[in-house]
């Protein structure tokens, strides 16, 4: 065992702050002032004041003179934290390298340092059982509820404001049919029919009631029907402090009963999760929807045609299933890659299509980490850098293991903004995370490229498979940078090689025009109808004024794609024009 004072106290703080951060304490605002207060007291040597009468005083608020043996407020609420630490390490905590203990019988802190994964299950063997019994001793009910299932929750039957049997079946039905809807959500618990119905018409204490039903959370409301007019309330309550997490009220047709069966109980699925900080919901799609949502995945995207037979594949998912959050994410970035790669007669509405889409995805299910990835890449397509950033961030912390938000934040965001070397890092961690990706190995080329690493990109374009998408263009660029332009054009010239991309035409362009051969790489400026490719081709020609006309019209269809041009190699001719700085103004990038 370590004394505090051979550990360095910045690192106990943020193992502390880690903690209070938790699922089991964020929203626990005693356990989280008791936790804090010992800890910080043994950090500052205060050890003396570690006492139960002090505790009872100065954390919860007792009056001078109190008197344990008449009070045991404080030998309660150490049981229930040592049971909740215990919970942290077994679970949000449990690779952590450092562990906060509250030894029974005392309430001065104990730290231990852990050093690999044998010493840890060891150490939590013997501690994380006596911890748990603890908590059954303190608060039994809620124990044995956690065991059972992750969550559990129960639907009181909702109260008949309408009167009359025909009313009174209604309500009940209605009751029916969100517990079977919630009861179809992985990880929930969800009380009977019969368990709940004790308490139809009868006044409860919601404390009570969970106690009875072993539930840790309540549904309940009430009905009210006259008509053809429906008015539904309902709220969610946490039963150990009897706080309401959720409150709704649904005005309505009849005709709309089943839709709004729906809407309760994915709002409380959500609002459970965001909470409690479960994992993902299980989706109950259609076969259908989901073969479409699958089939819209194989397309390849980085081609003319690809995006848009996505999109129309997406759309039919959603047709078949309106609340499969997944596809609705599908397409938003569907409709961001066409966009910025392939910008030719687009709608004119598609930017506010695919911001809708992917927050459309993020209210359906607010923890799906590829939603905030797609809302990520529709803010960086309009140049809303910040908002962006925060989204890459939220995807990334939603799902660490999920190698596309890495390289999306590198390409979409990092890269346009010129913040090259945080882009090679998200790019590391994507690569161990997907160490056999093709399309990982070629972003890192291209950063590489832009970072005028121009050796160590050709490496990683060479260990590429030869028929992979892109693998010409990088590694042409790759020898433009090294110098070997006349290498760089037969690699872009070849059949075998020709991209599906159509920029690779604008580089070959510029190789062209770099190697001599002007009067064809003008005719290919002429006969080209993007303007990504004339900036390239015009910049290989010397001509400052074309080519920031070009980036110009580039500006009109997204601020994205222009960022990512200003900071190319090949565009360093325009390094310290006043027009490349009034550009880049434009479309909020630094300087």
């Amino acid at each position: 065992m370590a004394p505090a004072g051979e550990l360095q106290t910045e690192a106990l703080r943020l193992q502390l702050e880690r903690v209070l951060a938790s699922t089991g304490f964020a929203r626990n605002e005693r356990l989280t002032r008791f936790l804090r207060f010992v800890v910080e007291r043994h950090l500052e040597g205060k050890d003396s004041e570690l006492k139960e009468s002090v505790i009872a005083i100065e954390v919860f608020g007792r009056k001078p003179g109190y008197d344990p043996k008449q009070d045991s407020i404080v030998r309660s609420e150490a049981a229930r934290l040592r049971g909740r630490l215990a919970e942290f390490y077994a679970g949000q905590g449990r690779s952590d390298a450092m562990v906060i203990e509250l030894p029974k019988g005392g309430y001065v802190p104990v730290f231990r340092k852990l050093e690999g994964s044998q010493s840890r299950n060891r150490h939590w063997l013997r501690f994380a059982l006596p911890a748990a019994l603890i908590v059954v001793a303190g608060s039994g009910w809620w124990w044995l509820a956690r065991t059972q299932s992750n969550v559990v929750i129960a639907v009181l039957p909702l109260e008949n404001l309408g009167g009359g049997p025909a009313n009174n079946a209604f309500a009940d039905g209605l009751t029916d049919e969100i517990i079977s809807n919630l009861s179809a959500i992985e990880g929930l618990g969800v009380r009977s029919r019969t368990s709940s119905f004790a308490f139809k018409g009868k006044p409860h204490n919601v404390r009570e009631a969970g106690q009875q039903l072993m539930a840790d959370y309540l549904l309940e409301g009430s009905v009210l029907r006259a008509g053809d007019k429906l008015r539904i309330n309902a709220q969610l309550v946490r039963v150990h402090d009897d706080l309401a997490l959720w409150s709704g009220r649904f005005d309505r047709e009849v005709s709309d009963v089943f839709a709004i069966q729906d809407e309760i109980s994915r709002a409380i699925v959500n609002q459970l999760r965001l909470n409690i900080g479960r994992g993902r919901r299980r989706y109950e799609t259609s076969v259908e929807a989901y073969d479409l949502y699958l089939r819209a995945r194989a397309v390849p995207m980085p081609s003319l045609t690809g995006p848009a037979q996505a999109i129309g594949l997406f759309e039919q998912a959603i047709a078949k299933d309106p609340a499969f959050a997944p596809a609705y994410a599908g397409m938003a970035t569907a409709y961001a890659i066409r966009s910025v790669y392939f910008p030719v007669d687009h709608p004119t509405d598609e930017l506010s299509k695919m911001r809708a889409a992917a927050e459309k995805a993020i209210q359906l299910d607010p923890l799906l980490a590829e939603a905030y990835d797609a809302l990520g890449m529709a803010y960086a397509r309009d140049g809303q850098w910040e908002h962006a950033e925060r989204s890459f961030h939220r995807a990334i912390q939603l799902d660490r293991n999920r190698s596309k938000t890495y390289l999306d934040y590198a390409l979409w965001l990092l890269r346009v903004l010129g913040r090259n070397d945080e882009a090679l890092q998200q790019l590391r961690v994507a690569e161990r995370t997907d160490p056999l990706s093709a399309v990982v190995q070629r972003a890192l080329a291209d950063i590489l490229i832009v970072a005028g690493r121009y050796d160590e990109a050709a490496e990683y374009c060479l260990k590429l498979p030869g028929n992979t998408d892109g693998r010409s263009r990088y590694l042409a660029r790759s020898r433009l940078g090294q110098g070997r332009v006349g290498e760089a054009i037969q690699i872009l010239s070849n059949e075998t090689a020709l991209p599906r991309n159509p920029q690779d035409l604008g580089f070959l362009g510029y190789a062209y025009a770099r190697s001599g051969r002007r009067e064809e790489a003008e005719s290919m400026a002429v006969a080209s109808e993007y303007a990504n490719e004339q900036a390239l081709i015009f910049a290989g020609l010397g001509d400052k004024d074309r080519t920031v006309a070009a980036l110009d019209r580039m500006a009109a269809r997204g601020a994205q794609r222009v960022g990512e041009y200003l900071n190319l190699p090949e565009l360093a001719l325009l390094r310290g024009d006043p027009r490349a700085k009034v550009l880049r103004k434009k479309i909020g990038l630094p300087e």
